[in-house]
């Protein structure tokens, strides 16, 4: 499995940099480099995981994705040699948590989560805390500024991928809705911290998703 992910990495790398030539990263000092942690960030284009997993190499990790992209089995056999595994956004079950909690106990991955869970909301779920808290491990914010679609790439505008110092959630003692709340007010202050460093006039505009016919 690390083979796959590092060599399909390694194929990313160089296409991103022959499509766009002009990202950067900020921060890769705030990344935990002796521990596994949960990379967060909101969700804003469909590529930018693949721009975090760049830019927190060596380090590599587990990812979250809907369950329909494992039915392609050709899809589904490489998401799997690169640490994917599936989830039902309508209904997730126990192994939602437990799988990615495993994982930063029992491995050398860490686990990248997008608490909103879609690029169309930017109200966080409690996954990420629950998940860290399990785990005992820290929660490292990261934000994208960039083209928001792939074609946007092509025209060479700047993407900036910026780090934030990990967040400790020790203190908090039960994740009640309370507990919940406070970790989801330090993920957003860290996010909001994150794109006025890159850009103090950043505003994001959700993309409109189109309704199936």
């Amino acid at each position: 499995m690390t083979f796959m992910y590092r060599f399909l990495l390694g194929v990313v790398r160089v296409l991103t940099f022959l499509i766009n030539t002009n990202a950067r990263y900020i921060g890769r000092n705030n990344l935990p480099k002796d521990e596994n942690y949960v990379l967060v960030g909101p969700h804003r284009t469909w590529f930018e995981p693949l721009y975090f997993a760049m830019g927190a190499w060596p380090r590599k990790f587990s990812f979250m994705a809907k369950k329909e992209l494992f039915n392609n089995k050709f899809l589904g056999f490489i998401l799997k040699k690169c640490h994917v595994f599936p989830v039902d956004r309508e209904n997730p079950g126990p192994s939602a948590i437990k799988t990615p909690v495993r994982a930063l106990k029992n491995t050398d991955l860490s686990v990248m989560v997008f608490p909103s869970g879609s690029r169309y909301s930017d109200d966080l779920k409690g996954g990420a805390a629950v998940i860290a808290k399990m785990a005992k491990v820290k929660i490292v914010p990261a934000v994208y500024q960039g083209p928001l679609t792939f074609g946007g790439l092509f025209t060479k505008k700047r993407v900036t991928m910026a780090f934030g110092e990990p967040i400790d959630i020790s203190d908090i003692k039960k994740l009640d809705k309370e507990g919940i709340a406070e970790v989801e007010r330090r993920m957003q202050k860290a996010f909001k911290e994150l794109d006025t460093q890159i850009n103090p006039d950043f505003v994001y505009h959700k993309p409109v998703k189109k309704e199936k016919k």
